[in-house]
């Protein structure tokens, strides 16, 4: 279901989803594989952290957000500064997080 909302969303800001996971080895495929400009990424996957994806994402030069229930606490401290979407959030939070990111692609 929030998939599909944040489908929407980004949608609505003129972005398009390139591919989506609901468990982390897909996700890790994805990391490793995907060809796209950004990922939003949940920080518990199913109950398991994030952060073999991070590693690869940041390996590659892609850049990410995070969406989290947890608030910045739920965040890997090696990732802290990166930014964050509370959950639930809006298109708005969403759009500043995209900007935010958007120029750090190598």
């Amino acid at each position: 279901m929030i998939r599909m909302l944040l489908e929407g969303m980004l949608a609505d800001l003129g972005h398009s989803v390139a591919a989506e996971a609901g468990d982390i080895s897909q996700a890790v495929n994805l990391a490793r594989q995907g060809d796209f400009d950004l990922a939003v990424l949940d920080v518990n996957l199913n109950g398991n952290p994030v952060t073999p994806v991070v590693e690869i994402l940041t390996e590659r030069g892609v850049p990410f957000i995070f969406a989290s229930g947890y608030g910045q606490r739920g965040l890997p401290d090696a990732y802290r500064a990166v930014p964050m979407l509370q959950k639930p959030f809006q298109a708005d939070a969403l759009e500043q997080a995209i900007q935010a990111v958007a120029g750090s692609r190598n």
